[in-house]
């Protein structure tokens, strides 16, 4: 895993480095020559459903958007302003941007040397996100580095009352991913949902929210549905994986995620939740698109 997780994502785009383009060839599989195109998935209409850009990065953005839109659904999540204008192109939503900064998981609002750093990058990104029609962008609290929990909620409060201003008169919402620090994230401070929702309260604002990771909360904590259902004015946004191994959702993992999808139509969830498992099968479309179906309750 240590090989494979959006951090090392976000070191490959922050440092330029190049995709590997065979999203063509790929996508050409999803479709067998000589049969017509894999059927639209007819959806509910109650689950958003979105993909995580860098869990596909065998495919170029270009042909992630010819994808989704084939399955049937309109959005990628995790993508910065640089490709926004690809994703207009073929009327695909971008329903959780990243900043045009450094969007480091381990160094965030929780340490006051970022705050710079972070405020210029959010005063930035806010005002292209309100030419583009976007309405979310996501943040981190940062790694511990021997702090303690009240100096880190401090320090993301002064930091993020900052930018909410700007945020509420604009209508966008800021998210703060949580991630569990038992297997992927080592010493990440947002790693449990009490202290996420502690810093929601006393930030105050509907302008920012929790982004609940559902694959690294049943890691940290469990108890996925109970917490959904006990802390749901404060998230705005959802993550999927597998749990163990951060693969598929099928029936190989532990979670059951048509249970954990009603929860969150049951509290009359408007936002989007996002496929973020890394394809373990050869055909990773057919991945996506079973669960995405295994997700639309």
């Amino acid at each position: 895993m240590s090989t494979h997780n959006r951090r090392s994502a976000i070191k490959n785009m922050v440092a330029g480095s190049a995709a590997v383009v065979v999203g063509g060839n790929m996508l050409s599989s999803f479709t067998q020559p000589g049969e017509k195109e894999t059927a639209m998935i007819k959806f509910k209409g109650n689950i958003n459903h979105s993909v995580c850009r860098w869990c596909f990065n065998d495919f170029s953005v270009e042909d992630l958007c010819k994808a989704v839109k084939q399955i049937g659904f309109s959005a990628i999540d995790l993508i910065g302003p640089a490709d926004w204008h690809i994703l207009q192109q073929y009327g695909v939503y971008s329903s959780m941007c990243y900043t045009s900064g450094e969007n480091s998981l381990t160094k965030g609002w929780n340490d006051k040397s970022q705050h710079a750093r972070l405020i210029k990058d959010h005063t930035d990104i806010i005002p292209l996100m309100v030419q583009a029609g976007y309405k979310d962008v996501i943040c981190f609290s940062g790694n511990r580095n021997g702090m303690d929990d009240e100096t880190g909620l401090k320090n993301c409060v002064e930091g993020l009352q900052q930018v909410l201003p700007l945020a509420e008169k604009n209508g966008i919402t800021i998210h703060m991913e949580l991630l569990n620090s038992k297997v992927n994230h080592k010493d990440y401070m947002c790693d449990r949902t009490p202290w996420g929702v502690e810093l929601c309260k006393r930030l105050n604002s509907n302008n920012f929210k929790l982004l609940y990771d559902i694959y690294h909360m049943q890691i940290d904590e469990g108890d996925v549905i109970r917490t959904i259902k006990d802390n749901s004015q404060y998230i705005g946004h959802y993550h999927t994986a597998g749990v163990p191994g951060r693969h598929e959702i099928d029936e190989t993992q532990e979670l059951y995620y048509p249970a954990i999808m009603n929860a969150i139509k049951e509290m009359n969830f408007k936002g989007y939740v996002a496929q973020e498992f890394i394809p373990k099968a050869k055909d990773k479309l057919a991945s996506l698109k079973k669960a995405v179906e295994i997700c639309d309750v």
